[in-house]
């Protein structure tokens, strides 16, 4: 059988438009292939990992370790009701629940690169949760690196708000006052204040070292600006101020282990953003 022209090239369009159409189709759904992103930061020993693990186990009893790298699990979270609030019903089949992951980062000074790289990399971001040890937070050695590490979350999250306004989101960020159950934990209202302070001094000392540095002006003005944290110029940082870019940051008591108000508010509040 002699084929003719007609069906040739129909063969032929065939054969090359196919693999065209596979890659659009494919392209297109890309976007609800890839769940959305939580991002757990914070410095070691505050809880990140036993939080990670109660969320993925419903049960904290298992050992943890210092994180070396980051570790991320698939959780579903609803909002269908008061019933599905808990991190408990995560794994339940009924009501509409959406996935995502919740991704554990290392909290050691020196990898903490990773964390920051991630908050770059990661794609469809939707929240941060900041983790700080409240039982702990009273003390100076322990304040002035975990709000130092918040700074650059904080200032990164501010930047990424200003010049990706038109193409991403803001990302809210929750900070998680954990160890509530302890006796030496702060409340929420003087971990919210306490950590404030030192971010005000944080970047009052970052503007002098900008002013020390035999800059120019006009280079320091700039610089200065593009670094500093919350509403320019201003005298005391708080976290109010972020809302100018439309960043929203919440204080959330909470523990992991032990008697007091648990984890619930912190799942519940993952889960009405994403």
């Amino acid at each position: 059988m002699t084929p003719s022209v007609p069906t040739i090239v129909i063969g032929i369009i065939i054969i090359l438009g196919m693999p065209i159409l596979l890659h659009i189709i494919l392209s297109s759904s890309r976007t609800y292939t890839i769940p959305p992103t939580v991002l757990l930061v914070g410095p070691s020993n505050s809880g990140k990992t036993s939080l990670q693990t109660l969320f993925e186990r419903g049960s904290s009893d298992t050992e943890t370790h210092t994180s070396q790298v980051s570790q991320s699990v698939e959780l579903n979270a609803s909002t269908d009701s008061a019933t599905k609030k808990s991190f408990r019903n995560h794994d339940a089949t009924d009501g509409t629940y959406t996935k995502f992951l919740f991704v554990d980062t290392p909290g050691h000074g020196k990898l903490r690169n990773s964390a920051m790289a991630k908050l770059n990399s990661t794609e469809k971001l939707q929240a941060v949760v900041f983790m700080v040890d409240a039982a702990a937070l009273g003390e100076p050695e322990i304040l002035a690196p975990t709000a130092a590490y918040l700074y650059d979350v904080l200032l990164f999250v501010q930047k990424r708000a200003t010049t990706s306004a038109k193409t991403k989101a803001a990302i809210p960020i929750m900070i998680a006052a954990n160890k509530m159950d302890l006796f030496t934990a702060l409340p929420s209202t003087l971990v919210k204040s306490n950590l404030e302070a030192e971010l005000t001094r944080i970047r009052a000392s970052k503007s002098k070292g900008l002013l020390d540095s035999g800059v120019g002006t006009d280079e320091i003005g700039s610089e200065e600006q593009d670094s500093w944290l919350g509403e320019y110029g201003s005298a005391k940082f708080t976290f109010s101020q972020l809302r100018e870019f439309d960043v929203e940051v919440e204080v959330v008591p909470g523990n992991v282990t032990g008697d007091g108000p648990g984890a619930e508010k912190w799942w519940w509040w993952i889960a009405q953003r994403i």
